[in-house]
């Protein structure tokens, strides 16, 4: 999108509170569906349901050109076992097993690709029944462990992705998977990493999801405080453990069809089922519509860990670093990391509002070329974003509490340069 369309959009210049991701009530569980390729445009999904915080559902018109679509599924559209082996075969794997609880999710194995293969096509001959139990395969890096292949193309709508901009940019994680499973693999009940955005799109299969919007969730806690494992599980009817279920509204339900694409927004719990064979793309991310929601679970997730530790220890001399550590250990960021990030983000930002786009640089898939494709606009709004979020870091007390000297830049001195980067772009 070029810039005199976002100059058009007035949503860019809405001074959008962090309040307004509070819309989360949709009319009778609706869910969009998306079905024009031509006229539905990134600034439509971002006011229609960025914004708002609301599901909905893109056809299968918008993953006609994929890659995986075309090679990884049979004529009657079953997973293609043999091109997959042809090409993954010497992979290894992270494979769960849905039949198993441990703790609040599945447990995991590591397996080679080619075994967990063999074991679907068993599985399926013998009519989905296996001593080995369901297991699907969750959560594969293979756009990163395989580059070069031709396996799908990020819709435009998604591409303002800072989770994956940062990891990329420190060369330690990323948040793109693929799934595979048999027809009855399942996800427990969940909320996603950091309570970012999702997006799953089908090569093969259908899914079934049940949605619940933010809020929801506490009504389907039990009397300690823990989520369901399995929220169809006849156990929540029993008001002793599960006092206020009877309280939440029903879930959101979505089929999801081959090649559609569901869009999963921020701190919506969901449960998914796969209905037959499945194969699916998934994308965590995290952007200036819900980064003031990522930086709100990282303080409930750190209240929470110290709570914890009040209640089994006296405070030791390092209290607040260990606090940090824990966080880090449970969800994978701190506070410091996550100063980081915002740095990483704005820092990308500003170079291209100071520098301008390169030919080169516009036509790779890289940060810069995202931001050429949305428009100068689009990353003022970020910075916009971000200087608010970072302002509520930097004046957190147990942000400060921390040794902040390794911070390069100091928090002060990025503010300052956001700001005026602001003003200059805006004149």
């Amino acid at each position: 999108m070029d810039r005199a369309t976002f100059a058009c959009s007035t949503a860019f210049f809405r001074d959008y509170s962090s309040s307004s991701q509070g819309a989360f009530c949709l009319p009778a569980g609706h869910v969009d569906f998306i079905d024009k390729v031509e006229s539905f445009t990134y600034s439509d999904f971002f006011r229609d349901y960025l914004i708002p915080n609301h599901p909905c559902i893109f056809s299968a018109k918008f993953t006609d050109g994929w890659g995986s679509r075309r090679n990884w599924v049979t004529w009657d559209g079953k997973p293609d076992f043999d091109h997959l082996l042809q090409n993954f075969g010497e992979a290894i794997v992270p494979v769960a097993n849905c039949d198993v609880k441990e703790y609040n999710s599945n447990p995991k194995e590591q397996l080679p690709f080619k075994e967990y293969i063999s074991y679907w096509k068993e599985y399926i001959k013998n009519d989905y029944r296996s001593s080995r139990g369901c297991l699907y395969l969750k959560d594969w890096h293979l756009s990163r462990a395989f580059p070069e292949q031709d396996v799908y193309t990020t819709p435009v709508y998604f591409s303002s992705d800072w989770l994956n901009e940062y990891w990329d940019a420190i060369a330690v994680d990323d948040y793109r998977f693929v799934y595979m499973g048999p027809k009855g693999s399942w996800t427990p009940f969940h909320a996603d990493v950091f309570r970012s955005y999702s997006w799953s799109a089908n090569i093969c299969g259908r899914k079934k999801w049940l949605l619940y919007p933010p809020g929801q969730e506490d009504y389907l806690k039990d009397r300690h405080g823990n989520l369901p494992f399995d929220v169809t599980a006849p156990g929540l009817q029993d008001r002793s453990v599960y006092p206020c279920y009877n309280q939440s509204q029903p879930p959101v339900e979505i089929v999801q069809e081959a090649g559609e694409i569901v869009f999963i927004p921020s701190g919506w719990h969901h449960q998914v089922y796969n209905l037959e064979d499945t194969i699916s793309i998934n994308h965590n991310w995290v952007n200036g519509c819900n980064v003031a929601i990522m930086w709100c679970f990282l303080q409930d997730e750190l209240a929470a860990v110290q709570r914890e530790i009040n209640e089994w220890k006296d405070p030791v001399d390092d209290w607040h670093l260990q606090c940090q550590l824990i966080m880090k250990s449970c969800t994978g960021i701190d506070y410091k990391e996550f100063y980081n990030f915002l740095k990483v983000i704005a820092e990308n930002r500003i170079s291209i509002l100071e520098n301008g786009l390169d030919d080169e640089a516009s036509a790779k898939n890289t940060p810069k070329a995202a931001i050429s494709t949305l428009g100068m606009l689009h990353a003022v709004f970020d910075l916009k974003r971000t200087v608010k979020v970072l302002t509520s870091l930097s004046a957190n007390e147990d942000f400060k509490k921390l040794d902040l000297t390794s911070l390069s830049p100091p928090p002060e001195a990025l503010l300052h340069h956001l700001k005026a980067a602001i003003d200059t772009a805006l004149l």
